[in-house]
């Protein structure tokens, strides 16, 4: 069986390099990021097993936003909250974000790696029951954010897999004007400088599947002079 990946969002250097070292001691897999924002751009192309997120983050987002919006694109994915607020209301307001555990710090070493074995024990066990869970709607739409499934109108069809990292990234960012960089450096990795015409057939391909009408869009909307954006109330 392979190791867990392992995400931690953490942007104080000396607790990240420690935990780091500590999880890759146990036979995980960890790759971290400093901010919320950094932490959304990778989720939406890469899979990992399990979220360790520090509430206080530096950036736009703080830990509450940014686990709000993984529950958007991934409703399975176990988050375990890290804070150095320990009070009920704080803890209160962790788990209504949509954590799955909550630790204040500062915390034993032991009893972290505890919740995390435990909370990727139960991630498995849970792992059929999720088919359900993943699926996001929109519009008159309706897609399976792990499989790739989707339908519009009672039309089913696949979308490829950068189709729907793309997807994934303008759930993960609904509302807000997402830039040509942006997206061409989340998506495929391409320097901000790219010129592509490739982002603008997927833009169009996404129109086609989710629009009821593709030409007069409702959903995904070209913000002129700045980039795009997705609207799922249309």
């Amino acid at each position: 069986m392979s190791a867990a990946r392992l995400l931690l969002v953490e942007d104080e250097q000396h607790i990240a390099a420690a935990l780091c070292f500590n999880l890759r001691q146990e036979g995980y897999q960890v790759q971290q990021v400093d901010s919320g924002e950094q932490a959304l751009q990778l989720l939406s192309r890469e899979n990992f097993d399990l979220v360790i997120l520090d509430r206080m983050l530096a950036g736009e987002l703080d830990g509450l936003q940014v686990c709000q919006r993984i529950r958007r694109i991934e409703p399975q994915l176990p988050v375990l909250l890290l804070t150095a607020l320990g009070e009920e209301a704080a803890r209160i307001a962790g788990l209504a974000a949509g954590a799955d555990d909550y630790l204040a710090k500062p915390f034993s070493l032991t009893e972290l790696l505890l919740r995390i074995a435990g909370m990727l024990r139960r991630s498995a066990w849970y792992r059929p029951q999720y088919t359900e869970l993943s699926r996001y709607r929109f519009g008159e739409a309706e897609v399976n954010l792990i499989s790739g499934e989707a339908c519009r109108a009672g039309q089913p069809f696949q979308l490829t897999d950068l189709e729907l990292r793309m997807l994934k990234l303008f759930i993960s960012h609904e509302g807000e004007i997402l830039s040509r960089a942006f997206l061409l450096k989340s998506v495929w990795g391409m320097a901000p400088d790219t010129e592509t015409r490739t982002l603008d057939n997927f833009i169009v391909r996404l129109r086609k599947y989710f629009e009821k009408k593709p030409a007069r869009p409702r959903h995904f909307l070209t913000v002129r002079g700045r980039g795009y954006r997705f609207n799922p109330e249309g």
